[in-house]
């Protein structure tokens, strides 16, 4: 199996030079490669890459970046484009590739050789061919059986630099139980983050106070002139409040999807179309800080890694259908609980959806779960409220204690 571990960069003035250097000179190389391709018919990857050697003898420079590096910035140059004529195929009206500018080429990548990891005086460092030695925070091991395949180091628009180690395992993935015991059904909301079949609803992390910081540092930055030096440095407190939003983000998203991906058998979740969210005409922003794509990725990718079935259904019909019955009804956004005129059914709203989300889940897998029907289950409206600050990692008696509740009965 392939993971990507990031850790933190602490590069000394020096050696922060040399990165930003060589960082500069990659963007170079691609918008020299680009103006080739612009010109020249018939070009690919493998021709253009054939190029460097006698380029090197022109642009001395070159000299001094890794040999690997400067490959791999002609083969994302040639991912662009085969990326653009994708989307162009499918319909969709692009554009050409431009020019990167100072700010939007941040990143080198080191490919099978050029890197190493090194214990020097105690400390973990990350040796670079033609960089150096570079500090780093060395917060997690990297399994033994693991090889580092790929590096990429990247300057975020904090100024930080950061390294993303692609490793791969000899493990396989675990393989998915087919015997199905614990199931769950998710449905994700802006009211209540996450609602399951276990009657667990997840509240959403209030990060008010971190968009408020934001907004206020974005005020300061608009009244800057533009390109003077108190412009740059207000950019640089931006993005700190962009980053910090994203990190306490990404760090309850991460926490939740490890509970579930840890816990259960098969988890069933709606196919979301978060592009097609978005682009609805109101609470696009709310739509937006519930991030429900990254969640999914995460939680997919999770669920492979830890053996457990993961099934994506489609959303249409399963807060109108009931969960006992079948029959459809329509019901405002207000309307939190759902009552069917049909058979006298009662039951949380959300509980409802993601009853129905696990019932299209398992007859997607094609196997059976042993779950009581809503109609032999005496279900209250209201759920277990779990705050988002008290999600944690698997194993939280908090995500679990509705689930024993349940399972034990009143």
């Amino acid at each position: 199996m392939r993971y990507n571990y990031r850790y933190r960069l602490n590069p000394t003035d020096e050696l922060h030079e040399r990165l930003a250097w060589t960082v500069d000179t990659c963007r170079q190389v691609y918008n020299h490669f680009l103006h080739r391709l612009n010109r020249e018919d018939g070009t690919s990857a493998y021709s253009e890459q054939s190029v460097l050697p006698d380029l090197k003898c022109e642009w001395t420079e070159l000299k001094q970046v890794h040999s690997k590096v400067l490959q791999k910035v002609v083969q994302w140059l040639y991912d662009n484009l085969s990326t653009l004529k994708g989307r162009k195929d499918n319909g969709y009206h692009v554009g050409e590739l431009k020019w990167k500018g100072p700010q939007e080429y941040r990143s080198v990548t080191y490919s099978q050789t050029g890197f190493e990891l090194n214990n020097t005086s105690g400390r973990t460092v990350l040796s670079l061919s033609k960089i150096g030695d570079i500090p780093m925070v060395y917060h997690r091991d990297v399994p033994d059986d693991a090889t580092i395949k790929e590096v990429v180091v990247k300057q975020e628009p904090t100024g930080k630099w950061f390294a993303v180690l692609g490793i791969e395992t000899e493990d396989d993935a675990p393989e998915k139980p087919k015997k199905l015991e614990d199931c769950v059904g998710i449905d994700v909301g802006i009211l209540k983050y996450a609602h399951d079949t276990d009657g667990t609803a997840v509240e959403r992390p209030d990060l008010s106070d971190e968009r408020d910081q934001l907004e206020r540092e974005q005020r300061k930055l608009s009244r800057k002139e533009h390109g003077s030096a108190n412009y740059r440095k207000q950019q640089r407190v931006v993005a700190k409040r962009h980053a910090d939003l994203q990190r306490k983000r990404r760090d309850f998203l991460h926490k939740l999807s490890n509970h579930y991906a840890r816990e259960y058998d098969l988890v069933a979740v709606e196919d979301l179309d978060s592009k097609g969210l978005m682009e609805l005409p109101s609470n696009s922003r709310n739509r937006a800080g519930a991030a429900w794509g990254t969640f999914l990725r995460l939680l997919e990718y999770k669920c492979e890694r830890e053996g457990t079935h993961f099934v994506a259904v489609d959303p249409a019909g399963t807060t109108k259908e009931c969960a006992a019955c079948g029959a459809e009804s329509d019901k405002p956004l207000w309307v939190r609980e759902h009552s069917c005129p049909s058979c006298g059914f009662t039951a949380d709203r959300d509980w409802n959806a993601a009853y129905n989300i696990l019932m299209r889940g398992l007859k997607q897998v094609g196997t059976g779960c042993p779950e009581s029907t809503p109609a032999e289950t005496a279900l209250p409206t209201g759920t277990d409220s779990v705050p988002a600050k008290r999600v944690v990692e698997t194993g939280s008696p908090i995500c679990s204690r509705a689930r024993s509740a349940r399972s034990h009965g009143p």
